[in-house]
């Protein structure tokens, strides 16, 4: 027998290495909840995006007519009840806690929704974080969902590490942004998937560019992106590239994401519906 190398990826074996890595630690959703797909939607760093990509994905596959949830797990800077306009709270009985909808029938949880006080600040401690999102997968009655997307928060800290470890991921998107500095950071974010066993679907690249009105020139703000150079290095395709759209932030701030226009993101959504 070849000595092991812990890269799961391309092995069949079902030894003590594939599953107590993975599944000791996994927690079984709400008996009121039936989760076909989980895709996690991480970053190495804040401020690239995320909750964006996220709420967009959720957007499309919306429109593709499947059942659709987020799960808001960036719980010290939620923005997802924010970015889809919604106010009211979240709702619940002894089964369980009740996630709010959209106006379009995509289903939210958020740490936001739970408050009295959106901008009250939580300043809690890691492992009461990272418990705030265990149990949005566990005490939250989902019903039935075709595609969860779970908006992490950035880095590889309690909460990434508690969801990789507690929830059943179908396999994580990777969002960054085209500075040089950044591809470091994504390839700390490639190297914990392949250590959790987790797969990656794909890159996502936000602020790549801003189009000129005038003449439709593409300019790149940021520099040459080096997001194409990361793909090739560890396999992963690259999948969508949002640029610095008006629009879009304009969506976001008014809380009408349900309205964006735009394809940026329909090879990522093509890439998900294929699992």
């Amino acid at each position: 027998m070849s000595e092991c190398n812990h890269d799961c990826s391309n092995c069949s074996a079902n030894c003590s290495e594939r599953t107590g890595a993975k599944t000791d630690f996994l927690e079984a959703p709400n008996a009121m909840s039936d989760i076909k797909k989980v895709i996690g939607v991480v970053s190495g760093k804040g401020g690239v995006g995320k909750s964006l990509v996220t709420s967009m994905l959720a957007v499309i596959m919306r429109r593709r007519e499947k059942e659709v949830a987020v799960l808001d797990a960036d719980v010290t800077g939620p923005s997802i009840p924010k970015v889809f306009g919604v106010k009211s709270k979240a709702m619940g009985n002894d089964m369980g806690i009740f996630p709010v909808e959209t106006k379009t029938g995509i289903k939210l949880m958020s740490v936001n929704l739970l408050l009295e006080d959106d901008t009250a600040p939580v300043i809690w401690r890691g492992p009461v974080i990272a418990g705030t999102v265990k149990q949005f997968w566990t005490d939250v009655m989902w019903d039935t969902v075709d595609y969860m997307f779970v908006d992490m928060p950035p880095g590889t800290g309690d909460v990434p590490l508690t969801v990789f470890q507690s929830v059943p991921l179908d396999g994580i998107l990777i969002v960054a942004s085209p500075q040089e500095l950044v591809s470091m950071i994504v390839e700390k974010a490639v190297k914990m998937a392949e250590m959790m066993n987790i797969p990656v679907l794909g890159l996502i690249e936000n602020m790549s560019y801003v189009k000129c009105p005038d003449c439709g020139r593409e300019i790149k703000l940021f520099g040459e992106s080096h997001i194409e150079e990361i793909g090739q290095k560890y396999g992963i395709p690259v999948l969508g590239k949002l640029p610095i759209d008006p629009a879009l932030a304009k969506n976001c701030d008014q809380g009408v994401i349900e309205l964006f226009e735009g394809d940026y993101l329909e090879a990522a959504a093509d890439r998900i519906e294929a699992l």
